[in-house]
């Protein structure tokens, strides 16, 4: 068994610190949630995403202490204020939880890869158990209450082939090829994010404080709504069913139930993660249409992620997140001594 007094690598502290940040985070909106959620069945499924939420904040303070490393603000309750009116409907908790759980199960997946350490290597898996049950829970629901729009399916063909020619890799030029299986589900995936990121950005634009950042989240709204169009856009090539939109899930509230700082870490967060699921699909894709498409939206969410960093900064926002000692720092120090 191995001794758990060796330290933590800056992996396994990084992972932990993010997952604090993310685990904070959804504390905040699970408890204002529970407030306005009237459907049994949902607020069920949030009573339990808040058990393990808190659950994991625990263990990660005992992480932290074990290794004399501080403990991140995250958020707090000065960010939320659970008594503000509905800013959503219900239906779109129950997607919330759904786009939320999926992103949980990828962190903890590439936590554990990077966890070296046995009993952060079996906390992962055990926040992965967990964090699936609940996926498990919300998407039964999901379907019982008629609420989710399945992926296109594909007729199975009447032998296996080969693929014969270049032709399978033909974007622009030249008769396109149907999707591929692979192609189709990163294409719903991607659209089912982007409608859980138009419906956020609808919402928090509507009660935003600061003009910069209610601007920022119009931007990365219209920003989405053109990803949108274009996945869009090619379903219909294909003549395949699209996801539906969950923006009318978002009420008339213009009073905040959160901080801008808040906000502006969902949205950021929202959009890192976009950029990651674009960069997994675009290592699938064979066709070039797509494969130019998934670069150039990448881009584009860079650059809109890169200035909301800016912003948080120039708020005062933006927490450090774990970093290597600055060496030159310190021998510059001394070297002004002498």
């Amino acid at each position: 068994m191995e001794n758990n007094s060796i330290r933590l690598t800056a992996p396994e502290i990084t992972s932990l610190w993010t997952q604090y940040m993310f685990e904070t985070m959804s504390i905040c909106f699970i408890k204002y949630a529970l407030e306005h959620i009237e459907d049994k069945d949902i607020y069920k499924i949030y009573k339990t995403a808040l058990n393990l939420s808190e659950n994991h904040v625990q263990q990660i303070i005992v992480f932290f202490n074990g290794e004399n490393y501080p403990i991140p603000k995250g958020f707090t309750e000065e960010d939320v204020n659970v008594l503000a009116p509905r800013l959503f409907q219900d239906p779109f908790y129950l997607y919330y939880i759904y786009i939320m759980s999926l992103q949980g199960l990828t962190g903890y997946a590439l936590s554990v890869g990077t966890s070296i350490r046995s009993d952060l290597r079996k906390y992962y898996i055990a926040c992965n158990t967990e964090t699936m049950m609940l996926y498990e829970t919300t998407m039964d629901t999901l379907l019982t209450k008629g609420l989710f729009s399945r992926p296109p399916v594909i007729s199975p063909p009447e032998k296996i082939d080969f693929v014969k020619h270049q032709s399978f890799l033909t974007g622009w030029f030249g008769e396109r090829r149907p999707l591929t299986g692979m192609e189709i589900g990163d294409i719903t995936f991607n659209m089912n994010k982007m409608n859980l990121h138009v419906a956020l950005k609808v919402g928090f634009s509507q009660v935003a404080a600061s003009d910069k950042v209610r601007k920022f989240i119009k931007r990365g709204m219209e920003i989405s709504n053109k990803h949108l169009g274009i996945f869009l856009t090619i379903f219909n090539e294909e003549k395949l069913n699209s996801p539906v939109s969950w923006q009318s899930l978002v009420t008339d509230s213009t009073k905040t139930p959160f901080s801008d700082k808040f906000m502006m870490y969902q949205v950021q967060l929202s959009t890192q993660l976009a950029i990651a699921f674009y960069g997994a699909a675009l290592s699938v894709t064979s066709r070039r249409d797509l494969a130019l498409q998934y670069g150039l939206l990448t881009a584009e969410l860079a650059r809109y992620g890169e200035d909301g960093t800016n912003l948080m900064i120039d708020k005062g926002w933006l927490e450090e997140p774990p970093r290597a000692t600055d060496r030159r720092a310190l021998t510059k120090g001394k070297i002004d001594d002498q």
